[in-house]
């Protein structure tokens, strides 16, 4: 090598010349491999398709992208636009002050977040709950009677059909059938124990209490009368979701919060131990909240109940206290028997 730091000299030229030889021979197939061809030498296996969050603003300025984007606004500042406390009473369809993105993070484009991508293609779906198949419309409103402590959006309604598109949007690219992963809340180990509030209480004063407030009423973003929601959301009392929302169920929450909560966390990175999870998810399911009326008609099917379902009637003897902060296992092998019993029941000859 000379002072100048080029290469010199006939091995040099020699070593250069053999790599140069090399890569002929690579690419005229004569290192292919014995059976195979040069062209098949050079395939390489398809990437799998990779699905994203489609952009919104990249969307162009017309009649259908002006309603979706009606409908992420809907998302994010629901208290705005159908909030208890809006100037149109007509337009008054949430009893709270929350945004339906206080439980579909990132207006609802958050893996684990309880997202919204890839839904629109679900429906119409059986649901446990009714005992009957539903529609996208049905569903989203379900969330406004109970998450959101309303009453339902008539279908044809603008702010239904913005949700709607919305949601077909953030569907853009995914085929019907396809089942996106990262939808709901996630799932982690659950306890063999109950759930423990008291225990709860003390994660929420260390982890949440600096958000959420002491009595759970989180931070408006005013004062109240006024309609723009909160900076953070209350867990409990009466500007919060109701006692027949999802959230209100142990397994929901916990998951929820041990994938997003405290803020900063994701399904990667979670803040909380799957303990801490369960019970301070215990600790803000015990607090109280608005009740729904008519819970008890909910899963005519009784075997078809969740175990965390924290209202009776139950078929499997297990009390409310245990369907409501677990553990759950047994609750599941109940059920199992029973559901065995009765298919047994049906086939016997009679």
């Amino acid at each position: 090598m000379r002072v100048d730091g080029s290469l010199s000299g006939a091995p040099v030229r020699s070593t250069i010349t053999r790599v140069v030889v090399l890569i002929s021979l690579a690419l005229s197939g004569v290192l292919a491999g014995p059976g195979m061809t040069p062209a098949a030498a050079q395939q390489t296996a398809p990437s799998p398709q990779i699905w994203t969050v489609p952009e919104i603003g990249a969307l162009p300025n017309d009649a259908f992208s002006q309603q979706v984007r009606r409908g992420r606004d809907l998302i994010t500042a629901t208290y705005a636009h159908v909030g208890p406390e809006v100037a149109d009473p007509a337009k008054r369809f949430a009893g709270n002050n929350l945004a339906c993105a206080n439980c579909h993070l990132d207006a609802g484009t958050k893996k684990f977040g309880i997202p919204l991508f890839g839904l629109f293609w679900m429906f119409p779906e059986y649901t446990a709950r009714g005992g009957s198949e539903i529609t996208l419309e049905d569903r989203l409103n379900a969330c406004m009677t109970r998450s959101m402590n309303g009453r339902p959006m008539p279908n044809d309604s603008p702010e239904m059909q913005a949700i709607i598109a919305y949601i077909k949007f953030l569907s853009t690219g995914v085929a019907p059938g396809e089942v996106l992963s990262g939808l709901g809340v996630g799932r982690m180990p659950e306890l063999d124990r109950a759930a423990d509030p008291a225990r709860g209480k003390t994660v929420y004063a260390t982890a949440c209490l600096v958000c959420h407030n002491t009595d759970g009423s989180g931070i408006r973003r005013s004062l109240p009368t006024t309609d723009l929601g909160y900076m953070i959301p209350p867990l409990w009392g009466s500007d919060s979701f109701n006692d027949g929302a999802g959230m209100a169920r142990l397994i929901t929450a916990a998951n929820f919060i041990h994938f997003n909560m405290p803020h900063g966390a994701d399904y990667l990175h979670p803040q909380l131990t799957v303990e801490q999870a369960w019970d301070v998810a215990a600790y803000v399911i015990s607090q109280p909240r608005p009740r729904k009326a008519g819970l008890d008609k909910d899963f005519p099917n009784l075997l078809e109940k969740p175990a965390d379902t924290p209202y009776g009637p139950y078929a499997d003897g297990f009390s409310e206290q245990q369907h409501k902060y677990g553990p759950f296992a047994p609750i599941r092998a109940a059920i199992a028997r029973l559901k065995a019993e009765k298919e047994g029941s049906a086939l016997a000859p009679r």
